[in-house]
């Protein structure tokens, strides 16, 4: 009985020493697509300033495939050691798992969450020719002619896809979901009129919303954000839907929560630079500092949130 005691006394002491030189190495966040993305581009902007802080070098390495497959199979081959993180995006997180028959994984069960970046709401905007001008006109049309409304996302298993299905599961109303190939094909789908209503992050479409090509009809946010002054509340029409995209780091299971809290408080400090906080405004997302316990508790209720969209929306496993 006194090695194992012996072992785990010596762990413990281990442990303190462990964060208080890490990293004393190169560190790599995986990222799940290419480069130019906005989650390389936010892990790059995270890579800097983690750079700059621990004065060790920090890259991104992409690994876009299987929305999100290949960079969880690389985080998921790597020691639980801090030196090898992933930044993934909500999707690709929580939805991929139940959306997709190859990923074999679970964010909970296989990762620890080091720290949340920062979170995107949705919006739903219309082409300036339709009769609709606020969300509200939309499910109205969609209860007289159910499944004749179409609604068009970015693609399938997104963070937009499943809001357009949250909000009919909310509202009792049947949309049709067109889903496309990317944003770009999407977005000139609604402009040009071939879809009446599109879903998606903000930064796209905000810009277009502002000159005047396309109309906005609502966002998802729980609360008024900088630059979105004006735009209705999707909650306020449709209780219960307030939905947004996010961005966080996650390392492998059994990282020690020492070096895990010394990732944690770089980033959150990094979330205080403003520009940083500048630069991901540009991008259409928001600060989402929190603590690991925080974050944790975060990722397992959106996590829970998009199974249940998913299973009531009938989506089968690709």
């Amino acid at each position: 009985m006194k090695r194992p005691f012996l072992a785990l006394t010596l762990l413990a002491l281990a442990l303190p020493a462990v964060a208080s030189t890490y990293p004393d190495k190169m560190v790599r966040i995986l990222v799940p697509s290419i480069a130019g993305s906005a989650p390389d581009i936010i892990a790059r902007q995270v890579a800097e300033r983690l750079t700059s802080a621990w004065k060790q070098q920090v890259i991104v390495e992409n690994k876009p495939g299987g929305n999100g497959i290949v960079a969880m199979s690389a985080l998921k081959q790597a020691p639980a050691d801090g030196y090898t993180l992933v930044l993934f995006h909500a999707a690709a997180a929580v939805t991929t798992p139940v959306m997709y028959k190859e990923a074999k994984f679970d964010i909970q069960r296989d990762t620890e969450v080091a720290a949340t970046l920062a979170y995107t709401p949705m919006m739903f905007v219309t082409g300036p020719a339709t009769p609709y001008k606020i969300l509200g006109d939309v499910i109205k049309d969609a209860r007289a002619r159910p499944d004749d409304v179409v609604i068009g996302s970015p693609t399938r298993g997104s963070v937009p896809h499943l809001t357009a299905e949250m909000m009919g599961q909310l509202q009792k109303a049947k949309f049709r979901q067109v889903s496309f190939s990317g944003t770009t094909q999407a977005i000139q789908a609604v402009v040009k009129g071939d879809i009446p209503v599109y879903v998606d992050g903000i930064a796209p479409l905000v810009p277009l919303v502002r000159g005047g090509r396309l109309k906005a009809l609502a966002v998802t946010s729980d609360v008024n954000l900088p630059g979105l002054e004006g735009i209705p509340l999707a909650k306020d029409v449709a209780p219960g839907l307030v939905a947004k995209g996010w961005f966080t780091i996650f390392a492998p299971k059994g990282t020690p929560a020492p070096v895990l809290d010394r990732v944690n408080a770089a980033v959150n400090q990094s979330l205080t630079q403003q520009p940083f906080v500048d630069r991901l405004k540009d991008l259409g997302t928001y600060p989402m500092p929190m603590s690991r316990p925080e974050g944790a508790r975060f990722i397992e209720a959106e996590k829970l949130r998009w199974e249940k969209v998913i299973s009531d929306a009938g989506v089968k496993p690709e």
